[in-house]
């Protein structure tokens, strides 16, 4: 168990990426991935698996406040099966909500307006979403 985990944080034009570590429960955020309605290319997160090698993928679990599933639910799930059919990497869903929000108030507080690009924003909810799982699954 090599310990390194990747979060992806599903949208339909951009798929936010993070790494982390179970060590230290930390994570940073990786260049995001361009997706053509929730498509990406698969050839990048191959890279992405080859290179950081993860014991676990988390993939961002989008529900309402309420905790009811909404239309974006059902492609995250079907994104993060195709992700272990594909790969054959353990993988896990892991609840999103607010992680947005957190990641652009984090951005904004280092960085304004300027910092609060797309793909940041993704890959900074991806490191939100990753970091939450390693609290919940120390």
């Amino acid at each position: 168990m090599s310990g390194t985990l990747l979060a992806f944080d599903f949208g339909t034009r951009s798929i936010g990426v993070a790494v982390g570590q179970r060590i230290t429960g930390t994570a940073r955020p990786l260049t995001a991935l361009k997706a053509q309605n929730g498509t990406p290319d698969w050839t990048l997160i191959e890279r992405l698996i080859k290179e950081w090698q993860p014991e676990k993928v988390v993939v961002g679990l989008p529900l309402n406040m309420d905790g009811t599933e909404q239309p974006l639910t059902a492609r995250a799930r079907n994104f993060a099966n195709r992700l272990h059919g594909r790969f054959g990497v353990a993988m896990e869903l892991h609840d999103e909500r607010l992680s947005t929000v957190e990641a652009r108030a984090g951005l904004f507080s280092r960085g304004g307006f300027r910092a609060l690009d797309k793909g940041s924003v993704d890959s900074a909810s991806a490191v939100v979403i990753l970091e939450s799982y390693f609290e919940q699954h120390p």
